[in-house]
């Protein structure tokens, strides 16, 4: 059985983790372009891990422009079962303070300006979206979280806005009163939904910065104030990394809601009707049906 391997998508302020042995930054190449970055590759407690900076190091992307099909592409291409997406966020709960982690359990995709699939003419999937992360995943980032002295709290829908603006106050109190959201970012969507054409195991982890505007007692979203909350959330995730392997395992097992087979009846498109230019594209994200392979872990 394939061993397991941790992708760390890092947001704004993490743009690095701590303990990689053996750690070597490596160019990959994907059919949907260039991802954000080189990505660094290396054994963090005897298990594999690939971190790649989400905006770039130095933070070069927009949210609207950070390449998520080539990033999700480069991780899928790399061997990653696994990976763990660490964002800021604006909060829109009293309770879920600046500094605290919410481990995303649902989103409401506002974006508009962003590929959002692998797939489209010539070769369509459908796959489910209802519970869209790997809830194992997750816990085991609330568990490393917690004994790196996090508040954590499990669950949450994520507003993923186009950016890179913030909310008006109107929208605030829109998506926090009538739509009943936990917390608001730029970035996480499309990501999601590619992770689980990819068939991986994706786990958002939203580092709360802010009140976003909403909050009667603390004043607009100040990018400076963001900034300082940024650096001391990094040292917090980085700690929350470097629990996880023991938490993991280097073997992987079947994921228990399906995160690794979510592509086995996706596919709409018949054999012969297949773009074969597209079928090309699709190598690493969807080759384990695409070539009619019936065992999803190897």
């Amino acid at each position: 059985m394939a061993g397991r391997k941790l992708g760390v998508i890092g947001g704004s302020g993490l743009y690095g983790v701590d303990g990689v042995q053996h750690g070597k930054w490596t160019a990959v190449d994907t059919p949907w372009g260039a991802p954000s970055d080189q990505v660094y590759c290396g054994t963090l407690d005897g298990l594999e891990i690939v971190f790649l900076p989400r905006h770039g190091r130095g933070h070069v992307h927009s949210p609207s422009d950070v390449p998520y099909r080539a990033n999700i592409d480069a991780l899928k291409r790399l061997g990653v079962t696994d990976v763990i997406s660490v964002s800021a966020c604006g909060s829109f709960r009293e309770h879920m303070a600046p500094g605290d982690f919410v481990i995303v359990d649902q989103f409401i995709d506002r974006t508009f300006a962003r590929p959002k699939s692998f797939f489209g003419s010539g070769c369509v999937a459908h796959v489910s979206m209802a519970h869209p992360v790997c809830e194992g995943l997750g816990a085991a980032c609330a568990t490393a979280a917690r004994a790196a002295g996090v508040t954590v709290h499990d669950g949450g829908t994520y507003l993923a806005m186009e950016g890179p603006q913030f909310s008006t106050l109107a929208e605030s109190n829109m998506y926090r009163d009538q739509w009943g959201c936990s917390v608001i970012g730029m970035t996480n969507m499309p990501e999601a939904h590619l992770a689980r054409e990819a068939e991986l195991c994706y786990a958002s982890v939203a580092m709360v910065t802010d009140y976003d505007c909403w909050h009667p007692d603390h004043d607009a979203v100040e990018v400076s104030d963001i900034v300082r909350v940024l650096t001391r959330n990094a040292d917090a995730a980085r700690a929350m990394i470097r629990g996880l392997p023991q938490l993991l395992g280097p073997d992987r097992t079947p994921c228990a809601q399906g995160c690794d087979t979510a592509l086995t009846h996706a596919l709409i498109t018949s054999p012969e009707a297949r773009d074969p230019e597209i079928v090309k594209k699709l190598d690493a994200v969807a080759g384990r049906v695409l070539s009619g392979a019936a065992d999803p872990i190897g």
